[in-house]
């Protein structure tokens, strides 16, 4: 069967719309996303952005490099020449994107178990395509068939997007003069263990690797470091070779998290208060973007350093599009990922390791020390109630604390409650009925007060709506 009669086929699969998220394309491998959807993929995504350059990369599945030989195959065959990346992170297909102007493909499942595999996609310059800029269009051209192209198919060739990437990300951060560190770095058989030693190199840094082995499987830990429960090798080993600092990566290593000195886990809220120190000192009075979630350190630390805070709902298509809107210097949000204009308004976690590598060399106090100024409240982290009427729990909190003294309320994403040395946000998860709990407040006990007491609330509510 030639490519353009399969392309026009409706896609094999039960539910796109259970594969097409708001941010990418992600299901089980090949019962949900085969290779059959991949090439469809390809074709209705050159038909949609009418490119006719097309770069491609993957990360470790063993799913991965063949979907992305598919995707390529239905890019070309809609007349696009396809640069195949070959092995990367999705910063890697950011960089690529932006640097050589076209749009771009990434095959990962970031931390999905084994048995999925998704695609990222994205518009020339790394901007973002997500289900309202664009995936819907593509979603619903899978679904009916993509016409065949009647020119001349497009070729495919491969690149090695590694070294001009490792490049690029060093000119962005001062790293000359740096003391000498012990760095332990977690790539959890992800990508980070094929990018760090690039990256890397050269550099003052005695590097001990944990799990750099390429392995899609995962047989270490998830490659999920938002889970403590994956960080715990990582803080041993830090306190075992008495290192400097921890660097932990996820799956497709566009998300970084840390550990200091010690074996704590520092918080993204507390690393993005230091970038954004970093970036207002290097810009002084820029605009720096904070999700809702991050702590509220963040906005006050921003304003102290004279840049402009700007809080943005959670997700990293509406911290991309504030990011332009504003032209933002930099972003950052609670789950580990960061956002940087001089990378094209794209995340990168290896960006953010170089960032605190860099303000750690150029010290001589420990990471603890260091952070201890930009680290100012007690959060709960991100608690998950089962809601499957998540409306009528929300309103039942919100009418709770409604009209109390000195409390006050807003719906930009979920429900914030604040007070003057606390708040808390309950928001919907898009995928599961789930209640997403997040609190802080000036004190552990006041936290833990306000988080069990907002919980009995949540049990409660739930148990009134089944």
């Amino acid at each position: 069967m030639f490519v353009e009669d399969r392309i026009r086929k409706r896609a094999e699969v039960s539910d796109l719309d259970k594969i097409f998220k708001a941010y990418d394309i992600r299901g089980v491998v090949p019962d949900e996303l085969s290779e059959s959807v991949a090439e469809a993929v390809g074709a209705a995504f050159v038909r949609l952005t009418g490119t006719k350059t097309l770069i491609t990369v993957h990360d470790m599945r063993a799913s991965s490099a063949p979907l992305a030989e598919a995707l390529g195959r239905g890019a070309a065959a809609q007349g696009a020449d396809v640069i195949n990346g070959g092995l990367g992170s999705t910063d890697m297909v950011y960089y690529a994107s932006g640097s050589l102007d076209m749009p771009g493909a990434m095959i990962t499942a970031s931390h999905n178990p084994a048995r999925y595999n998704g695609i990222k996609l994205c518009k020339a310059g790394a901007k973002p395509v997500g289900i309202e800029t664009g995936l819907a269009e593509v979603r619903d051209m899978v679904a009916t068939g993509v016409p065949a192209y009647q020119g001349t198919p497009g070729t495919i060739t491969s690149r090695d997007l590694l070294p001009g990437y490792a490049e690029y990300l060093r000119k962005l951060v001062d790293l000359s003069g740096i003391r000498p560190l012990t760095v332990v770095a977690d790539a959890g058989n992800g990508m980070a263990g094929h990018t760090v030693p690039q990256v890397f190199e050269g550099l003052p840094v005695t590097l001990i690797p944990l799990y750099f082995e390429l392995d899609g499987t995962f047989p270490n830990h998830e490659a999920n470091p938002i889970d403590p429960a994956n960080l715990r090798d990582l803080q041993q080993a830090v306190k075992d070779n008495h290192a400097d600092i921890g660097l932990a990566f996820d799956g497709d290593a566009d998300r970084c998290f840390v550990v200091d000195e010690r074996g704590e886990i520092v918080s993204p809220s507390v690393l993005t208060a230091l970038i954004a120190a970093r970036e207002l000192a290097r810009e002084p009075g820029a605009t720096v973007i904070h999700n809702l979630i991050t702590s509220r350190a963040v906005p006050e630390l921003i304003t102290e350093h004279g840049g402009t805070p700007v809080r943005t709902r959670v997700g990293h298509s509406f911290i991309k599009a504030e990011m332009a809107r504003t032209n933002a210097v930099f972003g950052g949000e609670h789950s580990g990922h960061f956002y940087f204009r001089d990378f094209w308004f794209a995340d990168s976690g290896m960006l953010a390791a170089l960032h605190t590598l860099a303000a750690l060399g150029h010290h001589t106090r420990p990471l603890s020390a260091l952070l201890s100024e930009f680290s100012r409240y007690h959060a709960s982290g991100e608690i998950n109630s089962e809601a499957h009427d998540q409306a009528a729990v929300t309103a039942r909190v919100r009418d709770v604390y409604a009209g109390q003294p000195g409390v006050r309320l807003d719906e930009l994403d979920g429900l914030t409650v604040s007070g003057d040395d606390w708040w808390f946000n309950l928001r919907p998860s898009n995928t599961e009925p789930l209640l997403r709990l997040n609190v802080e407040a000036s004190s552990e006990a006041e936290m833990a007060a306000l988080r069990d007491e907002v919980l009995g609330l949540v049990a409660d509510a739930a148990d009134r709506s089944e």
